[in-house]
């Protein structure tokens, strides 16, 4: 059905040796280098005195703290040098994602991440990439240069661009953070399909998401912000259901006696299936390892 079978791996590692497949990339991919999502949201939450009960989501919180300083921007830059201050993985561990991707002849890399470990690890691995934000509000710059150069409407595997949608580190307005943003985010996208010029998902991009599989690492099948981003993606460009892709999970957890996590694995590969999403239950260093041994490589 949708999980991972010998089929799933031969074909996407055709795909991957050849070039016909684009990475998305989330937070899960980062390991250990940065906070979790959900750690980082119950500092705030703690720090903030986030009165609800559920201090681990960071779109709801980060929205609490646009309306209690009512400035979501100084919320951005809070979260900004959090964020700064942590490490960067170790491109050359044969189980990191970022630096086992850099290695194949892909030529468009997407992220919902902040971090610029894409970059660094294709720069570490001798390419020269370009990299740019979705300019999904008026305060994002579009990069007209870039898409108008051949770095950015024919990225190459030695010149790959990396593409953030929910925007960098670099610049605070960019990033697509609180419950606001990503609604303003989903209303732009929309709007977006309908007029000239393509500022949020340029052509490159476009093909990048219709034209080749996708391979998710680091984002949960549960979780809102996945649900949200792919779905309306398919929804605002159909050609995204004619490939087959792979999304790399952890296996659901739930207390003790409340649910059998092996049926609940069935319920959401029956309800991914519909997008054509193969699941490969796991960490992203269980897929790492994985997909090197069926390379014939573990180091």
């Amino acid at each position: 059905m949708g999980e991972m079978d010998d089929a799933a791996w031969d074909r996407l590692l055709h795909q991957l040796r050849s070039g016909d497949c684009t990475p998305f990339l989330g937070a899960g991919a980062c390991g250990d280098s940065l906070p979790t999502g959900r750690r980082l949201s119950s500092e705030m939450a703690s720090e903030w005195r986030y009165p609800y009960d559920d201090g681990e989501n960071l779109t709801r919180v980060t929205q609490f703290g646009a309306m209690m300083f009512g400035d979501h921007i100084h919320v951005k830059n809070l979260i900004r040098d959090r964020l700064n201050g942590s490490g960067t993985p170790d491109f050359s561990d044969p189980l990191e994602p970022h630096g086992l991707l850099a290695g194949f002849p892909i030529s468009v890399y997407l992220t919902t991440n902040y971090d610029d470990f894409a970059y660094q690890s294709l720069t570490a691995n001798g390419k020269t990439p370009s990299r740019a934000s979705c300019a999904w509000n008026p305060d994002v710059r579009y990069a007209r240069e870039l898409f108008g150069s051949k770095a950015g409407w024919n990225p190459q595997p030695m010149t790959p661009l990396v593409y953030h949608l929910h925007g960098t580190l670099e610049d605070p307005r960019s990033l697509v953070l609180t419950e606001d943003d990503y609604l303003d985010f989903m209303v732009n996208l929309a709007r977006d399909r309908i007029t000239v010029g393509k500022r949020m998902l340029p052509p490159t991009i476009q093909a990048a998401l219709t034209r080749r599989s996708l391979l998710f690492i680091g984002y949960s099948l549960q979780d809102w912000t996945f649900r949200f981003m792919f779905i309306r993606l398919a929804q605002t460009m159909p050609g995204i259901n004619t490939r087959r892709h792979v999304s790399v999970q952890l296996p659901p957890e739930f207390p003790v006696g409340r649910a059998e996590p092996e049926k609940i694995k069935r319920q959401l590969e029956r309800y991914y299936e519909r997008w054509k999403i193969s699941i490969f239950w796991g960490t992203a260093q269980e897929f790492c390892a994985e997909l090197r041994a069926r390379m014939g490589t573990t180091s």
